[in-house]
């Protein structure tokens, strides 16, 4: 197999939304390309130009999308992956990856960049204040790649270890009863009046934000368009904003 050395693949982060969030790394990229390929709803952020082929897939199939994209680049193409956010968080970074080590060697030679973008969790953060101010972690809370116990197992840890914590695809049509055993070990392990803040579409026009305590707090807060940030024991309020202390009391 005869690798083209002028072909690349670039994975780029859209960011959480406001297209002005989006890096000049990554609009000089797609300026480039030959090819995009993408979940559907972010190849479609991309405006068509000529010379530039759009490629749209669903949303389960990354290791495919990968091994598209891979083989795209050896055959001389430009091609850029466009994830939301950042591609290294919980996106298509490390399926491409995955997808190389699978793949023949001559793929090893071609050029691969990895773009970041910002990620949905620190836009949230941004606009709640500062409540990822010291120690904090990111958890996926869906169980299409992993098991829900490991999930259940992960964020107790978290809680007990107090960090600050982020969630992504908190509660979806499919498993809506998953977010709702997380708020009771959240309940359970941080205390019914620790913080926790809802950011629904943040960055774009619609976004809504919500701070409850943990008492307070109910499933249907939340959806696959919402990054939850629970705080620590030190988060606190301050006017409309939300934040943690850099020094742990």
């Amino acid at each position: 197999m005869r690798t083209h050395m002028n072909g690349w693949v670039q994975v780029a982060g859209l960011g959480p939304g406001n297209d002005a969030m989006i890096t000049e790394d990554v609009r000089t990229a797609l300026a480039e390309a030959t090819d995009v390929v993408g979940y559907i709803p972010y190849v479609r952020r991309v405006t068509p130009r000529p010379g530039l082929t759009l490629h749209e897939t669903d949303n389960r199939v990354e290791l495919d999308r990968a091994t598209h994209a891979l083989r795209l680049a050896s055959d001389g193409k430009r091609v850029v992956v466009v994830s939301s956010g950042d591609p290294g968080v919980f996106a298509m970074a490390s399926a491409l990856f995955e997808a190389l080590e699978a793949g023949p060697r001559p793929w090893l030679e071609l050029d691969i960049r990895i773009l970041p973008g910002i990620t949905a969790m620190l836009a949230a953060a941004a606009r709640l204040g500062a409540p990822l101010g010291h120690d904090f972690c990111a958890i996926n809370l869906s169980d299409n790649l992993k098991p829900w116990s490991l999930i259940e197992h992960r964020l107790r840890l978290a809680a007990q270890a107090g960090f600050a914590m982020a969630f992504y695809n908190p509660r979806s049509k499919s498993r809506p009863h998953q977010f709702a055993e997380a708020l009771d070990i959240l309940r359970e392990e941080c205390g019914s009046d620790r913080l926790i803040s809802f950011a629904r579409d943040v960055t774009k026009p619609s976004e809504h934000l919500t701070t409850v305590t943990l008492a307070e707090a109910t499933p249907n807060m939340a959806d696959m368009r919402t990054v939850v940030i629970v705080g620590n024991p030190d988060t606190r309020r301050v006017g409309r904003h939300v934040y943690t202390p850099r020094r742990a009391v």
